[in-house]
């Protein structure tokens, strides 16, 4: 019954993007004619910062429905990951085109250009709508997913983006600042670069296998030593495997040398990994003081230093 109640809010939350897709789409191109039309490129950059909301909302659709598939001889840790890659790419997307906004506003700072205040300011509130309906289409979803979340800060961005454009066609209506425009522009790009840049680095630190931030791994080492029968611990790695679950691999060096024995330190261990460390996949190999480790066995990475 819970695997129905899942199988039907992923379904809901598909058809939420799907129609965050199809809205900003359009808009995107109402945007793009509005802004020729207009002589805005400030109104422009809302538009092609809009048609990377549509692109990374048509990337986090397919990454969550990737993600989902179940694992196989192939894929022995399933697709979860897909998610992941969909958030660097987004993230990613929205640096190179805040860098490439900030190019167009110095451009435009050197080579003023006329602009039509009026379609400027009406695009660019229909933009607004839109990008405030896309948010809160995307809203819940992205409180429990990062490939979601990169999808929904791209519209928050575009949101503030078309505040700022309104201001720039209103400044231009009435005082006939033009280079209100381009310097808009470079806060909407400074915007984007800073939110990109905030957000990137959790989904690299799970790609590139780094411990949870919430787990430090000199304290989890000596947690596992706690547990009575075991004598060392080392080969340690810790790291996400997703967003929700934890893995660790670990060698544990016993006392006893009981089978039944083993067996209980392995649980009491695994307990005090899951309790108090959140970690719910682990790996722990059992060693005898009499076996060590020999010297010549290569390790990916380093080995948490021994304290």
């Amino acid at each position: 019954m819970s695997g129905h109640h899942h199988d039907h809010e992923a379904d809901a939350g598909d058809k939420r993007i799907g129609g965050a897709i199809l809205v900003n789409v359009l808009l995107t191109f109402a945007q793009i004619v509005g802004g020729i039309f207009s002589g805005s490129l400030s109104l422009i950059a809302d538009a092609l910062h809009n048609f990377s909301d549509a692109a990374s909302l048509v990337i986090a659709y397919g990454a969550r429905r990737i993600a989902r598939r179940p694992s196989d001889e192939k894929m022995t840790f399933g697709y979860v990951r897909a998610e992941i890659v969909a958030s660097l790419i987004n993230y990613t997307t929205l640096i190179v085109i805040g860098l490439y906004l900030v190019y167009e506003a110095v451009m435009r700072f050197i080579t003023p250009a006329p602009i039509e205040g009026w379609t400027v300011v009406i695009v660019a509130g229909i933009a607004l709508v839109i990008d405030l309906t896309t948010a809160m289409l995307t809203y819940t979803l992205s409180k429990t997913s990062m490939n979601i979340r990169a999808a929904f800060l791209h519209n928050v961005s575009d949101a503030l983006g078309s505040v700022g454009v309104i201001i720039a066609g209103t400044l231009v209506l009435i005082y006939g600042w033009t280079w209100i425009d381009p310097a808009v522009t470079l806060m909407i790009a400074g915007y984007i670069l800073w939110q990109a840049f905030a957000e990137i680095g959790g989904s690299i630190r799970i790609l590139m296998m780094a411990a949870p931030e919430d787990v430090n791994v000199n304290e989890l080492v000596s947690d596992m030593r706690s547990v009575e029968g075991v004598q060392e611990v080392h080969h340690v790695h810790v790291w996400r495997i997703d967003e929700d679950h934890k893995a660790l691999q670990a060698h544990l060096v016993v006392t006893d040398l009981s089978l039944r024995s083993a067996a209980e330190v392995k649980a009491a261990v695994r307990k005090i990994l899951r309790d108090r460390r959140g970690i719910d996949h682990s790996t722990l190999e059992i060693e005898t003081p009499e076996d060590g480790c020999e010297d010549g066995l290569q390790v990916i990475g380093h080995n948490v230093v021994e304290t």
